[in-house]
């Protein structure tokens, strides 16, 4: 039977986005498409994907598959993308963004973001363009009607902060990576002070970008707080991840292409974790960050080190 999409959480500009949604980075051709079908028929209506993804023209696909068959209408869906380091100019941003929209088979995006704090090729010791210039053409972009909402991905609460004085429209949401093994509670903090919801991407750990990028990102499902919790309840560890994101107070948007682990991640609302049970998963140590960000660092750019991207560790 297909629900409607789950609690929401209203963002500061006063729009609801569903708290759970389907993450769709690194789901390879021929398989995102079905993997959005599924998801939505199981009751997702929040998508999140990205430029870089390689995908979208698949996800447009199911989504015009999901209208022409009445599953769904466009306004019941929340779509997110996100603007790739290559296109921060102010002229580019536009452009990408028609590109996405093509892709995607859609006339508006519920929620833009500037992937990372990152400008390709970018030399010197400050960002070009700037952050100032490439979120002035994503405001624009909201006020044209093309987003719905903007807002920022992998931003520290000091780089968000520095977006006070010349942002007209602050940032939605900014999306990170959060689980038990990288919490980020201060970064939690933070947003909830700038007013910005914290979206949790890589909510399992990422094992399947773990020879990629070289982490130990399948490890956070076998934390022992997260395999003696799911045995006490009788759920997955994925379950327990997802459950965990939800209670902290923050979406989440865990990936899968197959159907079953698809619904499976979806049935997190009926339950709760017991206070004892969030205070073990709260409590894992030591914190790693999973998706370092040590490819954007360069002796010659702006972050020469993992500690300048992230501004800490």
């Amino acid at each position: 039977m297909t629900a409607s999409g789950g609690p929401v959480v209203t963002l500061n500009d006063g729009r609801k986005m569903p708290l759970v949604g389907l993450g769709t980075w690194k789901s390879e051709p021929g398989q995102v498409k079905a993997a959005v079908i599924a998801a939505v028929k199981a009751g997702y209506r929040h998508i999140d994907c990205a430029a870089i993804y390689k995908n979208e023209g698949e996800v447009g696909e199911a989504l015009e598959a999901l209208f022409a068959e009445g599953v769904v209408t466009r306004e019941q869906l929340w779509i997110t993308s996100k603007l790739w380091n290559d296109c921060h100019a102010s002229a580019d941003v536009p452009t990408a963004c028609a590109k996405t929209l093509a892709d995607l088979k859609l006339d508006y995006l519920d929620l833009y973001l500037i992937h990372w704090p990152v400008v390709t090729g970018c030399t010197g010791p400050a960002l070009t363009p700037t952050i100032e210039e490439t979120w002035g053409a994503m405001e624009t972009l909201q006020m044209e009607g093309r987003v719905k909402s903007i807002g920022v991905s992998n931003w520290s609460a000091k780089k968000l902060a520095a977006m006070k004085p010349f942002a007209k429209i602050f940032p939605a949401v900014n999306q990170c990576e959060l689980h038990p093994k990288h919490r980020q509670d201060a970064l939690l903090a933070a947003c909830a002070e700038l007013g910005t919801h914290l979206t949790a991407y890589s909510p399992l750990g990422s094992p399947d970008s773990a020879a990629m990028i070289k982490h130990e990102g399948a490890s956070v499902m076998q934390l022992p707080a997260v395999v003696e919790t799911a045995a006490a309840l009788g759920k997955s560890a994925a379950q327990v991840l997802i459950r965990w994101a939800v209670q902290r107070g923050t979406s989440v948007v865990p990936k899968s292409v197959t159907a079953s682990r698809i619904e499976a991640n979806f049935d997190v609302f009926g339950w709760e974790l017991s206070a004892e049970q969030m205070a073990g998963l709260s409590a894992v140590e030591p914190q790693e960050r999973m998706l370092h960000g040590a490819f954007w660092c360069n002796p010659e750019g702006p972050y020469k080190s993992v500690g300048e991207l992230w501004d800490g560790p």
